[in-house]
């Protein structure tokens, strides 16, 4: 069973920061139970650190209680306490991810010598060894070997190769080591110490050629993890490897074992010779109750993979992922006869939904990285690039929206740059975007509101509430204009020549109400809703959107169309009609905020003048009634597309106004 059921003693003591004494701390079972001949060996993880050392959201620019290596750090202590004997590893994607490491990569950059902030807070803690992700590779080779040589512990990589793969994998010539064998003294259940050898062996997705190919083409290549594992495995045994654990910053996907997979874990652990698996890269929690349910050849409750024990630890800190091995000596040699795994997190959620911190901050780990955190908010406080024009989001419920338009404009100009060169670089590009702040529950400041000029990196968070990852799907000109009639759910049916109707359905959420650029189209409002909020087709006749247009003409229902948005509605976040996983085409290993700050960065000025590719068909004689903030009083004036009129004031602070239809 997963050992989180175990330890209850231990969890109490960790809720609020309290430090865990030897008196307090409850041994592991296996701790507790090992005889003579058995030891308890316990293998602890971070993944997807992302440059999160300190609990902080620099995007926000205010601290944030369910993220930071500090606070993983602080129950490291205990953790070790509980165990017999431990070891730490690292599963990748530490060196990007937020502004802190766009900070030290394109502002302090890296000399001989310099200590990368989040290699000196993993060097506090004493790692035994780490991997690979592809975020390492974000900021160039020559970027990435000057961090890694500050760690004071060991990368392995089996499956990254300098130039073309050789015929045979262990022959190919590699940037790291392909795997490490420590060996460490261990105490049985005697208290007698001998010595245990623990073989790593490292893996990084192969898809790093596409992602971050100005960086790596013509320069490096990458090999099929299931592979590399095939034909070093079996050389880690005959070196003395007692126990194999693979570091494999890739994740968990039963659809089928293929060539060169990118979340490949599952067929990894099915490798004869790995004992254990460390997993990463999808940003998600295993064993656990939701994110891998139903996958054969998963136990998402006792945490295997293949039978084996496995873990995935979140992501920017959430989790401490333990991996508990008894451990029973056979000859010279030790084998593992008992196992449970967890994923430990340094937060809950309190019955409001309310984030309650478990941990508090390991204060040298805060001390390693606390002069380059303040660089940091200095960074994230000053100008990355200009605005032309006002970025606020007041109207965006009913008219073409700059805040919405430079998300759009980014996403495309990312995705474009990512396909060019595959087998979609022929299909045209569509961009789906939907504002994050436009009132509601927030209220009535509850607006994005960055005037023209000087934008900074905190800026951003305004434009993108969420950590989204881009990703992209491949459909038809007629499930892009369903996917509009889905968004046009937001609106009220307003008969013709009525008179200040209510024109917000209250019951839409405005991120559900997505705006697609590269197309144009009208919202006929006369007409009932074709879907409901469940996607579910409620009024077949009904078309609310008419004059569906791409390149000035009618759009063809059997034209394919690439359409960059999110992973939430990608996956099938909203109940969008036909968009869902099985449709994607692509899925990025960068969010959506990072990819607003590259593209604010690289044009230096930017230009989010909505274009009005959307607007209400005309109704005569007809106006419509909303709320939005008060403070968009100074821009109703400016809309593209739509006639807006102060209503005076409405409920709760916000404003009332009048769209003449």
């Amino acid at each position: 069973m997963s050992s989180h059921l175990l330890h209850p003693i231990t969890r109490r003591s960790l809720m609020g920061g309290v430090a865990a004494t030897s008196a307090l701390v409850m041994l592991h079972p296996f701790a507790a139970r090992a005889q003579a001949n058995q030891a308890h060996l316990r293998i602890m993880e971070t993944t997807d650190i992302h440059v999160h050392v300190f609990p902080y959201d620099y995007y926000g620019d205010k601290p944030n209680d369910t993220m930071g290596l500090a606070r993983t750090a602080s129950i490291v202590d205990s953790i070790r306490a509980e165990a017999g004997n431990s070891m730490l590893i690292d599963n990748g994607d530490f060196l990007q991810g937020n502004p802190m490491g766009d900070y030290i990569a394109y502002e302090r950059g890296m000399k001989e010598g310099d200590q990368h902030p989040v290699v000196k807070a993993m060097n506090v803690l004493g790692y035994d060894a780490g991997t690979l992700g592809n975020h390492e590779f974000n900021y160039g080779l020559d970027f990435m070997f000057k961090v890694l040589s500050g760690a004071g512990f060991p990368y392995v990589c089996a499956n990254l190769t300098k130039g073309q793969l050789a015929s045979d994998p262990k022959q190919d010539e590699l940037f790291f080591k392909p795997y490490v064998i420590l060996e460490k003294q261990i105490r049985d259940g005697s208290g007698a110490k001998s010595p245990v050898k623990v073989g790593f062996i490292g893996f990084v997705p192969p898809q790093i050629m596409l992602w971050d190919a100005k960086h790596l083409e013509s320069k490096a290549q990458t090999r099929d993890i299931v592979d590399a594992a095939k034909a070093w495995v079996p050389a880690m045994k005959e070196e003395g490897a007692d126990i194999i654990v693979a570091l494999s910053h890739s994740g968990i996907d039963g659809s089928g074992m293929t060539e060169r997979m990118e979340n490949a874990s599952l067929y990894l652990a099915g490798v004869d010779g790995i004992d254990a698996v460390f997993t990463g890269h999808q940003h998600l929690v295993f064993p656990g109750p939701k994110d891998f349910e139903g996958i054969a050849g998963a136990d998402a409750v006792k945490g295997t993979l293949m039978g084996k024990p496995a873990v995935m630890a979140g992501f920017w800190g959430s989790h401490m992922g333990l991996i508990d091995l008894l451990l029973e000596k056979d000859g010279n040699s030790w084998k593992i006869v008992d196992f449970t795994t967890e994923a430990r997190p340094i937060y809950h959620r309190d019955a409001d939904r309310k984030v309650v911190a478990d941990v508090e901050d390991k204060p040298e780990v805060l001390a390693a990285a606390k002069e380059d955190h303040e660089a940091t908010l200095a960074y994230v406080r000053r100008p990355v690039g200009k605005s032309s024009a006002p970025l606020y989001s007041y109207f965006a419920l009913v008219a073409d929206d700059p805040s919405v338009q430079i998300v759009s404009n980014a996403q495309t100009w990312y995705i474009k740059n990512m396909l060019k060169d595959g087998e979609y670089k022929g299909y045209p590009v569509l961009s789906a975007a939907a504002p994050f702040k436009a009132g509601g529950r927030g209220g009535p400041d509850y607006y994005t509101d960055v005037p023209a000029g000087d934008i900074a990196i905190k800026n951003v968070a305004d434009l993108y509430l969420y950590p989204n990852t881009v990703q992209a799907v491949l459909i038809t000109g007629e499930q892009v204009k369903n996917w509009l009639e889905m968004s046009a759910g937001m609106f009220n049916q307003v008969e013709p020549g009525a008179k200040d109707a209510p024109l917000i359905n209250a019951g839409f959420p405005s991120y559900n109400f997505d705006v697609i650029d590269g197309v144009t189209y009208q919202i006929d409002l006369s007409q009932p809703a074709r879907f409901d909020k469940d996607g579910q087709l409620v009024n077949a006749d009904a078309n609310r959107i008419v004059d569906l247009q791409f390149q000035g003409k009618p759009i063809d229902a059997t034209q394919k169309f690439v359409v960059v948005t999110n992973n939430y509605r990608a996956g099938g976040g909203g109940k969008f009609p036909e968009i869902a996983s099985d449709k994607v085409i692509f899925v990025a290993p960068d969010t959506n905020r990072d990819v607003v700050v590259r593209y604010i960065v690289d044009q230096g000025t930017i230009n989010p003048s909505a274009d009005a590719n959307w607007s209400f068909k005309p109704m005569d004689d007809t106006t419509a009634i909303f709320e939005t903030g008060p403070k968009g009083r100074q821009f109703a004036s400016e809309v593209k597309g739509a006639k807006i009129e102060d209503a005076g004031d409405g409920a709760e602070g916000f404003a009332k106004y009048r769209l003449v239809l």
